[in-house]
């Protein structure tokens, strides 16, 4: 089974999060080619690894909450504590890093 974000919301936060590091990669390759100090694209590359990290999250609870949305269909009252959880979840995972 295929399955990929229908959230359009969350597909634009994902891409645009991509297009960043995008960016980011970019100037590291500039520093590299300028002869940039080491520790300079060492910081850079960190920055890197941590925003597409923190990407993967937030597309990774996107999917579980589509899914889990599609199979549970929850009412509205629900659906406001299931948003709840999905936060406080992404906070808990965010802080493993």
């Amino acid at each position: 089974m295929k399955t990929a974000l229908t959230d359009e919301a969350a597909r634009t936060d994902v891409l645009n999060r991509l297009r960043r590091a995008e960016g980011q990669l970019r100037g590291i390759q500039r520093m590299v080619e300028e002869g940039e100090d080491c520790l300079k694209i060492g910081h850079q590359f960190s920055a890197v690894r941590k925003a597409l990290d923190s990407t993967y999250l937030r597309m990774t609870l996107c999917f579980l909450e589509q899914e889990l949305e599609t199979r549970m269909q929850p009412d509205e009252s629900q659906k406001d504590d299931m948003d709840d959880m999905f936060k406080n979840l992404e906070t808990m995972l965010a802080r493993m890093r």
